[in-house]
């Protein structure tokens, strides 16, 4: 059991984070979960995720936007599993209501930058600081590449303006610098960080617009043409934590379908 690796994948239970647990579940890695449902509601995801290859699955209620969630959550994780090889910063959300940047409220604002910004980079801190220490004590650890790290799952709109979500923008342009931060104070130990920008992806965040977005893809938004979907995130994160992509600290990996793309 002390060579399995361990994630903590944040709001891992459901779209995105899912995909990305379903994908790291296939390459035989235990898994810790978090979100704000209860655990009875997630109880036939774990099941999945243990019948997908993870060997292990915990769930834990936590909200990553509040400091004693936080604190409770590692603890609980340090008592299941000892350790933490990979941390996922995936858990977000969207503004309730999308007001336009003239009229959008400072409660909405505080409300995204807490749970979007604020909630993950002291989360991160608080894992860098566990590898850091693993790290250090290993006896290989000048060895090779580190198996684990850490990702931060941002979006497009951390460069892509949309004025009727302005605080979700600025939350997510943040959460890209903070990925860049971390990855040069980490650099020295060994521990890879990345981000990762979705585009369009398929989940019951984006269902709320998915008429507008269908007719924006047929009309070329997205050169690839369709929808992202979950797993299509899941197996870019899976492929960085593997070490897939080695020597490439701090890199930025779009998975929207050229959606970034400057065009003409």
């Amino acid at each position: 059991m002390s060579d399995r690796r361990i994630a903590l994948v944040t709001g891992g239970t459901r779209g995105i984070g899912l995909g990305i647990a379903r994908a790291l579940a296939r390459d035989l890695w235990s898994l810790a979960l978090c979100g704000r449902r209860p655990e009875s509601e997630v109880q036939h995801v774990v099941e999945d995720l243990r019948a997908g290859g993870a060997p292990d699955v915990g769930y834990w209620p936590a909200d990553v936007g509040v400091a004693g969630d936080r604190s409770r959550l590692l603890n609980d994780i340090e008592t299941r599993f000892a350790r933490i090889d990979a941390l996922v910063n995936n858990a977000g959300k969207a503004p309730s209501v999308r007001a336009d940047l003239l009229v959008a409220t400072e409660d909405s604002f505080e409300d995204l930058i807490r749970t979007n910004l604020q909630g993950p980079y002291f989360l991160t801190q608080q894992v860098a600081r566990l590898l850091v220490a693993s790290r250090a004590a290993s006896p290989m650890s000048g060895a090779g590449p580190f198996a684990g790290g850490i990702v931060f799952v941002t979006s497009v709109s951390a460069e892509l303006a949309s004025p009727n979500r302005g605080e979700y923008c600025v939350s997510k342009a943040g959460l890209a610098m903070a990925a860049q931060l971390f990855a040069v104070r980490l650099a020295p130990a060994g521990i890879p960080v990345y981000e990762v920008r979705p585009g369009i992806i398929a989940t019951d965040m984006t269902a709320q617009v998915k008429e507008i977005y269908d007719q924006r893809i047929a009309d070329g938004l997205v050169p690839e043409g369709r929808w992202g979907y979950p797993e299509d995130v899941g197996k870019t994160v899976a492929a960085l934590l593997r070490g897939d992509l080695p020597y490439a600290t701090g890199s930025v990996i779009h998975v929207a379908g050229g959606l970034q793309l400057g065009r003409l």
